[in-house]
């Protein structure tokens, strides 16, 4: 996804697991405890290319359970996985998530897709009902107000173990790839949560003046997600900028060559025209103090907006903005205009996910196409453009103060999906997911970045559900159908989420 490294990469999600059984079972049938901890082990293997596991093995009496909650407690996992190996009573597995209170998912994982009806002996019948117990499970869940999730399908070895007298290569049933699909899933979505725990977002200047829509109490931010905001001043910006020399801007003036095409006059926009040298010199002169300000701050993303005196030397300074936060949205440091810390959060989350993540908003419909432009002023997501960005220079920009370089470019075609942060009237947020296609069709040659998007229905009755749901009017593209895997995100952050 990321053309350069990460400026700061995301850590690995640290993944709970543990096997369930009953001990009597294993002086009655000899070799059935080792054969389920060969599955577990195996389930431990996969979900490893992932995250960091944190093992804990076989968990089989009441006393055992509790062990393993205040083991899991210890490694601090950021979820469990139950592995069902075999049957075990409830009593074994609620005292574990009575003391250790990270989410849960159950793994419903059947080693083969068809008993061995005529071979089969109960010792083999045993290692394959992992379905039996979790409907007890579930209930006594329900009743002591634990929630859960549960994976069903194949696990998916490739050979047979010598002890099975059934078929266990399941790696290419369909029912193995789904559940390994979902499994997967709810690894990646358990990062996110703790990551924005220990995150630091920037805000730098104000929101837009009258975007309601747009503010936020900075309390009710950090309560729900974790995330610290650091208030940062345009003058602390400016005295990094004082502090850049001429092989910086150098540096940086190579970057935006490599990263993007360099255009010509608009073809139809009076205001959009090449970029002049000194428009460049002055963006990549900016990108290099904003990479610093990052960098000092310890930044993880930044939200941004500047109004002032016009004229002023500020008004210079956030004129030469888009391109650097263009540059930092691809390595990591999303960074959402207008103030809008929302649907930085947004993007934040599309970024620890590896799926992009650009900030956007309605730009015009096209009814010819039934596609919805979507798109901004900057700034874009480099790493997920459709072929080179384009800079152009802009004589104003539009609704703003100021002039400088911009960005024209649209997301990769093919699947995406748009994720919206919004606030509720009763403070909480809600994502709003939506999944469509990125299309080939025309955009305008006007210095913004604008992606053509054909969602499941008509365009009218998409944005009539959209304009229900009470949005944030910007959002977040990021490239591939990801409803499944956002909407495990919003579950683990307790967060209201609605798929349209």
């Amino acid at each position: 996804m990321q053309w350069q490294q990460s400026i700061k990469p995301a850590s690995k999600p640290r993944i709970g697991l543990y096997s369930v059984g009953l001990k009597a079972y294993w002086e009655q049938f000899p070799g059935l405890r080792e054969r389920l901890l060969e599955y577990g082990r195996f389930i431990e293997q996969r979900i490893s290319n992932w995250a960091e596991v944190k093992n804990y093995g076989l968990v089989d009496t009441e006393g055992e359970g509790r062990k393993a909650g205040e083991w899991l407690n210890v490694n601090q996992v950021d979820i469990v996985f139950v592995h069902a190996a075999t049957y075990s009573t409830s009593s074994t597995v609620l005292p574990v998530h009575q003391i250790c209170k990270a989410p849960v998912v159950f793994l419903n994982l059947q080693p083969t897709d068809r008993m061995n009806y005529e071979a089969s002996t109960t010792g083999e019948w045993l290692a394959h009902c992992g379905a039996c117990p979790v409907p007890e499970f579930s209930n006594a869940f329900n009743r002591a107000g634990l929630p859960f999730r549960i994976v069903n399908g194949l696990l998916g070895l490739e050979d047979s173990p010598a002890i099975s007298l059934s078929n266990e290569s399941t790696h290419m049933r369909k029912e193995a790839i789904r559940a390994w699909k979902e499994i997967e899933e709810w690894t990646r979505a358990a990062a996110v949560p703790r990551q924005l725990q220990y995150s630091r977002f920037g805000f730098l200047g104000n929101t837009y003046s009258g975007m309601l829509d747009m503010y936020s109490d900075f309390t009710m931010v950090q309560a729900q997600t974790g995330v610290h905001l650091e208030m940062l001043e345009m003058c602390e910006l400016d005295r990094l900028l004082q502090e850049i020399t001429t092989q910086e801007v150098k540096a940086k003036l190579e970057e935006v060559h490599a990263m993007f095409d360099i255009s010509g006059d608009s073809p139809s926009d009076p205001i959009a025209r090449k970029p002049t040298e000194d428009q460049l010199e002055w963006a990549c002169r900016v990108a290099a103090a904003q990479e610093k300000l990052v960098r000092e701050y310890d930044l993880d993303a930044l939200t941004y907006y500047y109004h002032g005196t016009p004229g002023g030397h500020y008004e210079k300074l956030q004129g030469g903005f888009i391109v650097g936060h263009s540059l930092l949205t691809a390595r990591g440091i999303p960074c959402s205009g207008e103030g809008d810390l929302k649907t930085a959060l947004a993007m934040k989350i599309c970024d620890l996910l590896g799926t992009g993540g650009s900030f956007s908003e309605i730009v015009v419909v096209d009814y010819v196409d039934e596609t919805i432009l979507l798109g901004h002023d900057g700034p874009f997501h480099i790493a997920i453009s459709e072929g080179k960005p384009i800079l152009r220079g802009m004589g104003l920009y539009h609704g703003k103060q100021g002039n400088g370089v911009s960005v024209e470019a649209k997301v990769k075609t093919g699947d995406i999906t748009t994720l919206n942060v919004t606030q509720t009237g009763d403070g909480k947020l809600k994502l709003i997911i939506s999944e469509g296609q990125s299309t080939n069709g025309p955009i305008m040659r006007i210095g913004n970045t604008q992606t053509p998007v054909k969602f499941s229905m008509h365009p009218d009755d998409y944005m009539k559900k959209w304009f229900m749901e009470a949005p944030t009017h910007h959002c977040a593209i990021a490239i591939g159908h990801q409803a499944s895997l956002f909407e495990k995100v919003g579950y683990l952050m307790n967060i209201h989420t609605v798929l349209l």
